[in-house]
């Protein structure tokens, strides 16, 4: 505010004794005091409200008013209460120092005068973070006039000197990648992202601070609009159904700074960058909403029992949209999590399929969205990803093809016991001690008939990471070992997905090339692994049966001296 408009408040009780020409001089705080050296105290731009108990005699006036002049003050009030009048000398010594000054009515408090200024200064600061805040805005939105969230990072770096990085529960660096400093090594976005959830699950208020080996950050939640904050606090905020809700969904603001000595409008600056952030998650949430459609659709039609025809046209419909440009149809995994809450009060299903989708995310790539290449869907007590897989002969090494993307790339697809690896520490940090999230993952699959096989594999592997201790653990279809095949409970679907992973490979083989490998591995296994005995009774050399042998193994990534080999095909062959 300006000191000019001090005089058009009446109930201010100011008169001006000096100082006119001075009067469009900015306020920017008030203080009173009655110290003969108040500079310790001084910033500049303050007025200063006096009631002159340090003045003892007319010497006084100058020393005090050429103090207040070197700390920058913007005027001088002095009460009249105390000697009835403003003294001439100190009016003297504020028209020599140019410092304006003012006398105030005895039937006015220092407080009212303190509030007033207190008040119009609090909205000038709010009108110019607003202005701030709405260029921020328009830097958020998306289109040529946009930079998302990277510029808003930089505004922060440029405009305060502020390293921050916008990262998601898992550490992953959404944002502000390229920023530099302690926070670009994933390890110590992954601990960061686990210090922010376990302090959102006790109920602390943010920021956070947080010291990771010599450097001090600040943790800013980013709360999705959709979700309400939780206003919980204390020990019972762990368990509260709202922070258990979003707790391993929600975006985090990470600075490279101690704000626990911010002044109040810059923390207010950086909440409404997280408000912008927040947006942005909005943005990405519902561009998520046509594959989240397309994978509940092919869900519901495999659970529905459907025609494989009609699954098929399905997923013709999804690959595209998933991995756009490819020209064949890829192979497909299927991947099934849940997120278990002590009591059972919050559905999982949706908190399983928001955190799969991050799962699924290759925590070092980078670039445009990853995630898009990923379909989640959810029940209501777990989500189900479906995960295209392209052959190898359809990936590039241009530069154009993502980490993740090259990471599946291959027949083997997701391994579980890679998938947690880089998620665990975050993950266990918001899971608490009441909760628990399970992962199974299924084999790729080469059409729409394996793919409720697939499916069902998938869920039984989920049970198997279920049985382990821990609060975060995954299983593959490799862990469906034979032996675990033989139990009463394991479904009829999983048992044809295994026989068909297993045999398939050679049948595709025989059609093409008449090449009997299914009859050769019946008698193999019939002359207990005898190589002139199985020669003999199929009429061939030895070293054509080597050969065959040898191809079968190719073809299955097995080896027929081992007996648990053996005993896999023997039980695939007895069930096919």
């Amino acid at each position: 505010m300006r000191l000019r408009a001090l005089l058009d408040t009446d109930a201010l009780g100011l008169r001006l004794l000096g100082g006119e020409s001075e009067l469009d001089r900015t306020v920017r705080g008030v203080m009173t005091t009655d110290l003969r050296d108040p500079s310790r105290y001084l910033s500049g731009g303050e007025l200063v409200l006096t009631g002159l108990a340090w003045r003892r005699g007319a010497e006084d006036s100058e020393p005090f008013v050429r103090i207040l002049t070197g700390a920058g003050v913007a005027a001088l009030a002095a009460g009249e209460a105390e000697l009835g009048a403003v003294p001439d000398d100190l009016v003297e010594a504020c028209a020599r120092h140019r410092l304006p000054l003012f006398s105030v009515n005895e039937s006015v408090a220092f407080a009212t005068i303190t509030e007033h200024v207190v008040r119009q200064v609090s909205g000038e600061r709010a009108g110019d973070l607003a202005a701030v805040v709405d260029r921020h805005r328009r830097l958020m939105t998306p289109g040529p006039g946009g930079g998302g969230p990277d510029a808003v990072l930089d505004l922060l770096r440029s405009d305060l000197d502020l390293r921050a990085w916008v990262l998601s529960p898992t550490g992953r660096a959404i944002a502000g990648s390229n920023n530099g400093g302690p926070a670009s090594a994933p390890d110590v976005r992954a601990r960061l992202a686990a210090e922010h959830l376990a302090a959102v699950r006790t109920g602390r208020r943010g920021p956070y601070r947080v010291t990771v080996g010599t450097t001090t950050y600040s943790l800013f939640p980013v709360r999705s609009s959709g979700h309400r904050p939780t206003t919980a606090t204390g020990p019972g905020a762990a368990g509260s159904r709202d922070v258990r809700e979003t707790v391993l969904s929600d975006w985090l603001l990470a600075v490279e700074a101690d704000a626990g000595d911010w002044p109040d409008e810059r923390l207010d600056l950086l909440h409404g960058v997280t408000q912008l952030i927040a947006v942005e998650r909005d943005r990405r949430d519902a561009a998520r909403t046509v594959r989240r459609r397309l994978a509940q659709e092919v869900l519901e039609l495999v659970q529905a029992g459907a025609a494989p025809a009609e699954i098929a046209a399905r997923l013709r419909v999804a690959a595209p949209v998933l991995l756009p440009g490819l020209g064949v149809a890829p192979h497909w995994q299927v991947v099934v999590a849940g997120v278990e809450w002590e009591g059972g009060d919050v559905e999982g299903g949706p908190v399983a399929q928001a955190l799969l989708e991050e799962i699924l995310v290759d925590p070092l790539s980078a670039g445009p969205e990853p995630s898009d290449r990923i379909a989640v869907a959810h029940t209501g007590t777990e989500a189900i990803a479906l995960v295209p897989l392209p052959s190898v002969a359809t990936q590039h090494d241009d530069g154009g093809t993502s980490h993740a993307l090259k990471a599946m790339g291959d027949e083997a697809g997701l391994a579980a016991e890679s998938l947690l690896e880089a998620v665990r520490e975050p993950l266990s940090a918001g899971l608490a001690d009441d909760g628990r999230l399970t992962v199974g993952v299924s084999a790729a699959v080469h059409s729409a008939e394996g793919l409720r096989g697939a499916l069902e594999e998938a869920r039984h592997a989920r049970r198997v990471a279920a049985a382990r201790p821990g609060r975060v653990c995954a299983a593959g279809h490799q862990e469906l070992a034979s032996h675990v095949l033989l139990l009463p409970f394991v479904p009829d679907d999983v048992r044809r997905a295994f026989t068909a992973r297993l045999l398939d490979p050679l049948r595709d083989y025989d059609r093409r090339h008449r090449a009997e490998l299914i009859p050769t591995l019946e008698a193999f296994l019939d002359c207990d692994g005898s190589w002139t005995r199985c020669a003999t009774r199929l009429h061939l050399h030895v070293n054509t049966l080597r050969y065959r042998i040898g191809r079968i193994e190719q073809l299955t990534g097995r080896d027929l001296s081992r007996l648990e080999d053996k005993l896999d095909f023997f039980l695939a062959l007895r069930m096919s």
